[in-house]
């Protein structure tokens, strides 16, 4: 019998931990002032109107 902690692609618990201590540790010891201010120039700069497009495009999804 297959443990569930085992399970690989659709619901890949692994892969799921692994991004989730990532992102927490990015949270908490990553440059994420750094990153705000480029996010932040990022969409005051030349990309700013295809950002705000992507972002609105993303928020129309529909889940299935």
């Amino acid at each position: 019998m297959t443990n569930k902690t085992d399970i690989q692609g659709e619901g890949d618990y692994r892969s799921g931990k692994r991004y989730q201590e990532a992102q927490h540790d990015f949270a908490e010891h990553g440059p994420v002032k750094e990153k705000a201010a480029e996010a932040e120039a990022a969409l005051d700069g030349a990309e700013g109107k295809d950002l705000e497009k992507a972002r609105k495009e993303t928020g129309k999804v529909k889940p299935h």
